[in-house]
């Protein structure tokens, strides 16, 4: 069985656009929640998120694909090309064997509710003949394979936010088994929008501390009250460890096991005792052929609700108990939905490689039934060799991945 590799990674997030702004933000601890600015947010319950607010499409990608395209999209080609830039990849050598498998929870939401709002107000005639692809969860995946010429396997896993995590899981194992030599991988998602905030905030989802967006994101805390609504788009390029070997691909990272399965519990409230996520990571450890002791760092799901958090906890305790550092990048990018897994995934291999790892600013008061080592208002120095990242979703739907230093 094939050995599968990373040697690209490109990332548009609340802290940066790009690798590099986005290191700079997680050194100097910077959050991302504030006001919403792009669109009038006074009448909502819900008046804070972490928007991407100097993102102009047209700066990256042709103006017509622009139009045509949701701002998901957009996000996605700009990650996709900045993780092709970096593998240095020339894909119509592999054109037949590249798998695009590029997720999002929600697809083009801003369109849905952009033309929806047309249509109640102005009528049919006004609704965009591109509302249809334009908010097709596929289209992500689907775009760049046209954009790149890429005929090899193609599909959106839709999982809520697992979504980019399975879209690593699954084009690791269509590497692994000869499906693909190359996969495109990763998730994207813009739904910062009135009828989505106002979902999440009727479900209590959503913090509601408008009067300090900064320190509304509190993953772990006591005072927790809901997560953050954040948007972006992150991919990796990974290959089978022999086809990055023969092009003399510098090599980033190895995704050396997952582990995938649902909790059957609810539709949106994980099993309070973490069952789900404690299997996941025990199979993604058993798939990796390493044990507890060879992890040193969790990338956590923990989204800053108040159920899920201690979940999440539980389960962490259960397969490590304070043996290895847990952080939770939402407490800077917010939750990016179906990107989440995909981004946080970008971060935990800049943090492998920067041998650090970013604190969580708004930690002022650690929940009481959490018994795990948290990194907490400072950074934390350290040198890793292997870590586990979480992503759960509505639905049940658990990922774990273990991601380390490749060793040829």
């Amino acid at each position: 069985m094939r050995r599968v590799v990373v040697t690209g990674m490109g990332i548009v997030s609340p802290i940066g656009i790009g690798k590099k702004e986005v290191l700079q933000s997680l050194k100097e601890s910077k959050i991302a929640s504030d006001i919403i600015t792009s669109f009038d947010a006074s009448a909502l319950p819900v008046k804070i998120a972490a928007e991407i607010t100097n993102f102009d499409p047209e700066r990256f990608i042709d103006k017509k694909l622009a139009r045509r395209t949701d701002r998901f999209v957009h996000f996605a080609l700009v990650a996709t090309k900045e993780a092709l830039d970096q593998a240095k990849i020339n894909l119509s050598d592999f054109s037949e064997k590249t798998s695009v498998l590029i997720a999002s929870g929600m697809g083009g939401f801003i369109t849905l509710d952009t033309e929806n709002n047309k249509f109640l107000a102005s009528g049919p005639s006004k609704v965009s003949p591109f509302l249809i692809p334009m908010l097709l969860i596929n289209m992500a995946s689907g775009i760049v394979a046209m954009e790149y010429g890429l005929r090899g396997i193609n599909f959106a896993p839709v999982s809520a936010c697992a979504a980019s995590g399975h879209a690593v899981a699954i084009g690791t194992m269509l590497i692994r088994h000869g499906y693909a030599d190359v996969a495109i991988v990763g998730g994207a998602e813009a739904t910062i929008a009135p009828l989505p905030i106002t979902g999440f905030a009727n479900m209590k989802a959503l913090s509601t501390r408008n009067d300090e967006p900064k320190k509304a994101s509190r993953p772990f805390d006591a005072e927790r009250d809901g997560f953050v609504m954040g948007e972006g788009g992150a991919v990796l390029v990974i290959e089978a460890e022999e086809i990055a070997k023969q092009r003399k691909a510098e090599i980033l990272a190895e995704i050396k096991g997952f582990g995938m399965n649902d909790d059957a519990y609810h539709m949106s409230a994980p099993d309070p005792e973490g069952a789900g996520a404690e299997k996941a990571m025990r199979m993604a450890l058993e798939d990796a052929k390493i044990g507890q002791d060879q992890i040193q760092y969790v990338s956590c799901h923990a989204t800053s609700t108040p159920a899920g958090d201690v979940a999440e906890a539980k389960a962490i305790e259960r397969v490590f108990g304070k043996k290895v550092f847990v952080n939770s990048s939402k407490a800077l990018i917010g939750h990016l939905l179906g990107a989440a897994a995909a981004a946080e995934l970008v971060i935990g291999i800049l943090q492998m490689q920067e041998k650090f790892l970013h604190a969580m600013p708004n930690l002022d008061n650690p929940d009481p039934q959490i018994n795990i080592q948290l990194v907490s208002k400072t950074p934390v120095e350290i040198e890793i060799h292997n870590f586990v990242k979480n992503s759960f979703g509505f639905g049940g739907h658990n990922v774990s991945l273990v991601v380390g230093r490749y060793q040829g």
